[in-house]
């Protein structure tokens, strides 16, 4: 098989079930220490050029408070970042109460719905990547496929429909029908199951915005990896839109980034590492991991003259305001009962 959008190979090609959310997700209590996940611990390696420091960054001082990971893509290796267990292990020794796993296509989508039944620290997103849609398109799948996201939606630990959206960076104007009606479907069945709509918008910030509107936007909407500026900043405020901020918000010359951030509405401002991509200043360019929220926490603090902690606190209640509660797989919060957490400093969110 050819390389994904993100330019990540598979590494295994083992048959997919025909319908993998017919079996229900087992109870927390019930879950077994050793977690069985289709395709094995990773299903995608990201590309070496050879000329990329691939070692592990070093871990960061903890969090005071506790916040989660918004995305993350645990099932594509990369260079010495630690497989799923480990990175959620070393996330928790810094502060890192949970991670949202998102998928790209069917496969990855699967795998994570997989990974969120079996695994209380962690809740998936599933869609179909934008720059994927045209290839389903072409191969006369993509219905199927998006088939496949509407059921896996349906399960209680999947709490996002994501990542989809607009990107004409990578996909010219033959694929641009296809990511249309793509995006369409995923915000539709977004709506259907009332979860969030996790979004990737690269090069189309008013093709995005265009297309909310029009449509309607889900109730809870995040711009995955935000990279516009202060004036797509103020639409969201305006909508009540979700931005979450990555590593790349560390950057020096991300000037767009640090203007949206000293505009953004604060009860709308998620943090990601999008891992194994988008790595925090000072480690840029190396294995990305849950593990390293708290550098990007404490570059997003200090620019907006809050603590780390403090802002760590307000990240995790926008978290879960947007995806509800990791203690629990219950739905009952998709009727409108997000629940209210507390965060306590060196300890996990207390959730309620």
């Amino acid at each position: 098989m050819p390389a994904t959008h993100d330019g990540t190979a598979p590494i295994d090609s083992a048959a997919l079930p025909a319908h993998p959310s017919d079996a229900p997700a087992p109870a927390l209590a019930d879950r077994p220490s050793d977690v069985v996940l289709p395709g094995g611990e990773y299903i995608r390696e990201r590309h070496d050029d050879g000329r990329r420091d691939r070692s592990r960054p070093p871990l960061p001082e903890p969090l005071g408070v506790a916040t989660y990971d918004n995305h993350a893509h645990l099932e594509i290796r990369d260079g010495e970042a630690p497989a799923y267990a480990e990175a959620l292990d070393l996330a928790a020794s810094v502060g890192i109460a949970g991670v949202i796993q998102v998928g790209g296509d069917v496969e990855s989508s699967v795998w994570s719905a997989a990974l969120a039944a079996q695994e209380p620290r962690v809740l998936a997103a599933v869609a179909i990547h934008p720059n994927e849609a045209p290839g389903y398109a072409d191969a006369r799948t993509l219905f199927d496929a998006l088939a496949t996201i509407d059921e896996l939606a349906a399960q209680p630990r999947v709490r996002a429909v994501g990542e989809t959206g607009l990107d004409f960076f990578r996909t010219g104007d033959d694929g641009r029908r296809a990511q249309f009606e793509s995006f369409e479907a995923h915000i539709d069945i977004a709506k259907r199951h009332g979860i969030a709509l996790q979004i990737h918008d690269r090069d189309a910030h008013d093709e995005v915005v265009e297309t909310l509107l029009r449509v309607g936007a889900p109730e809870t909407t995040v711009f995955h990896c935000f990279s516009g500026d202060e004036d797509l900043a103020r639409t969201a405020a305006e909508h009540g839109w979700y931005l979450s901020f990555s590593g790349t918000a560390t950057f020096s010359n991300a000037r767009n980034l640090h203007r949206a951030l000293e505009v953004a509405d604060r009860s709308r401002i998620l943090v990601e590492t999008d891992a194994p991509f988008l790595t925090p200043t000072p480690y840029r360019g190396r294995p990305n991991s849950p593990y390293l929220v708290p550098v990007t926490v404490r570059s997003i603090a200090e620019r907006l003259g809050l603590g780390s902690d403090e802002l760590a606190g307000i990240t995790a209640e926008n978290t879960v305001r947007a995806y509800g509660s990791w203690e629990s797989d219950s739905a009952c919060w998709r009727a409108g009962g997000a629940p209210r957490i507390h965060g306590r400093a060196g300890r996990r969110l207390a959730v309620s």
